[in-house]
């Protein structure tokens, strides 16, 4: 299999993993955009602490650039993004104009695009815009990233011993086709291929929007809880500590009947909401669909691991809320409620939670909130 050159956009802790991975593989040759860490990363390398691949000081990849822009001057078999869909802050054909205008899109072909993004219809601003170049129809790969990773520092990453993409071809206008042409399916075992080879985990589904709208059920309730609470899921979950212990958050024993009783009925009216809409865009109730016993088995597999006091990891929504970063409010709960309105279903739930996490959003663009870490 020749070796292949790779974009990718966005070197923090899950474009730092995955650029290695890509690199290791030996099948690809990969530059990476580092934005706000560039200098550190330049300077020092990226520091890499994985339970999975190991420690690597000082490593880069095979090439190392600041911007897109820097990075446009030879054609790509993939275009790579990790940065987080903040449509509010700027969107995908934005990050990806030099890839998008001329003289690059007449010099060389279109790229392959994989979308390492959480959210729904992130996908849709990018077909437009290379679509648009009239280069036939455009690549996209969409994806469920699973992965524990952070960055600690702007050159040091974390990684736990876990990571694996789902990865499935989009289909504009078509969430219900659930049939692969060759095309797709060799696109698809092409880069799976590379991050087999490069260590990691992958697998390929014929239809992609169901199993992110699935995982989108997560995010919409704990993400959010987390975010407006200020604490991980094991503050809904995780017993006090015993005798010998010590820990936090967890669920203290003057509260412990309020939290049991309330907690889990709201997540599960809210997950409910989900499925409900799941049901008006088509997905059946079984596996291969939405199936309805998403509503307890994400509730239960949530309490599991975070009942752990090992379990340490935080939702992502929460740290960048800490960190007076912008959250992914539309891309989750905007697209969320905007698609309930199309189809007349009623989530009165996650309307609330979109308008709580909205006033979040406001506030660290208009530089109101400050970092609590």
């Amino acid at each position: 299999m020749p070796t292949k050159d790779v974009l990718l956009i966005g070197l923090g802790a899950v474009g730092t993993i995955y650029a290695y991975i890509l690199q290791n593989s030996k099948l690809a040759r990969v530059t990476a955009v580092a934005r706000s860490n560039y200098d550190a990363v330049n300077t020092k390398g990226m520091h890499i602490r994985s339970k999975k691949y190991g420690t690597h000081e000082s490593w880069k990849p095979y090439r190392l650039v600041s911007s897109v822009a820097e990075a446009a001057d030879r054609p790509y078999s993939y275009v790579v993004l990790t940065t987080k869909a903040i449509t509010d802050v700027t969107t995908t054909p934005r990050v990806l104009e030099p890839l998008l205008s001329h003289p690059y899109s007449e010099k060389y072909p279109q790229p392959t695009y994989v979308l390492l993004q959480n959210g729904l219809g992130v996908e849709r601003d990018l077909y437009y815009s290379a679509k648009a170049l009239n280069q036939g129809g455009p690549k996209i790969i969409s994806t469920l990233v699973w992965i524990a990773a952070n960055l600690v520092e702007k050159n040091v990453v974390d990684h736990n011993d876990f990571d694996h993409l789902t990865i499935g071809m989009y289909r504009h206008g078509d969430h219900l086709k659930t049939t692969q042409s060759p095309e797709e399916y060799g696109i698809l075992a092409d880069f799976g291929t590379m991050l087999e080879a490069g260590g990691s985990e992958m697998t390929i589904v014929t239809e992609i929007q169901r199993k992110k709208f699935a995982k989108t059920m997560w995010n919409i309730t704990f993400s959010s809880f987390s975010t407006l609470t200020g604490s991980s899921p094991a503050a809904m979950f995780r017993p006090p500590p015993e005798e010998g212990q010590s820990y936090s958050p967890y669920i203290a024993p003057q509260t412990a009947t309020v939290v049991e009783r309330n907690i889990v009925p709201v997540l599960r009216a809210i997950l409910q909401e989900m499925i409900n809409l799941g049901r008006a865009l088509g997905y059946a109730d079984n596996e291969d669909g939405l199936p309805s016993s998403l509503v307890d088995s994400t509730i239960l597999r949530t309490a599991e691991i975070h009942r752990d006091p090992a379990h340490i990891t935080l939702p992502s929504m929460l740290l960048d809320a800490q960190n007076a970063l912008p959250i992914e409010v539309e891309v989750i709960f905007g697209e969320v409620v905007r698609m309930a309105k199309e189809m007349g279903v009623h989530v009165p739930r996650i309307e609330t939670l979109y308008a709580l996490l909205a006033v979040i959003q406001n506030q660290t663009l208009g530089g109101f909130r400050q970092r609590t870490l």
